[in-house]
């Protein structure tokens, strides 16, 4: 995706950018880059992309999130996803990492802060995208 702002913007919170506009605009990417296939498929390959882009933006290994597949075209939609999707894992971070600098600013300590922006990210997951259908 491309943006008018940078990830330093919103991590240092002069843009209003957040948790659900970012999955609102990745579900976008993916419905305008992987077209014809049906909701359930669209559904199933955003959360894939979503999924990843939260792995490295948490600071884990893309190896070990590789390790999870076994089928090769999957790996190598992963690794498509991996090469072209960098800016997204960005701008995910900056957002997560607003997100618990908001919680400490608000008084919670660190270790509060990114459990709440865990449940935050467990519970988008959970509600999906709204009004996610394609245009």
């Amino acid at each position: 995706m491309e943006w008018e702002f940078t990830p330093q913007q919103v991590v240092k919170g002069e843009v209003d950018y957040g948790l659900e506009a970012f999955r609102r605009d990745l579900m976008q990417e993916v419905s305008l880059n992987v077209p014809g296939i049906g909701e359930e498929q669209l559904n199933a390959v955003f959360a894939l992309a979503y999924d990843l882009c939260y792995w490295l933006a948490t600071g884990k290994d893309y190896d070990e999130f590789e390790e999870r597949f076994e089928d090769l075209n999957m790996l190598m939609f992963l690794r498509a996803l991996r090469e072209h999707g960098q800016g997204n894992v960005e701008m995910l971070g900056a957002i997560l990492q607003r997100m618990i600098m908001d919680g400490v600013e608000a008084g919670m300590p660190l270790d509060k802060a990114v459990a709440h922006v865990a449940t935050k990210h467990q519970e988008a997951e959970k509600m999906g995208i709204q009004g996610s259908s394609p245009a």
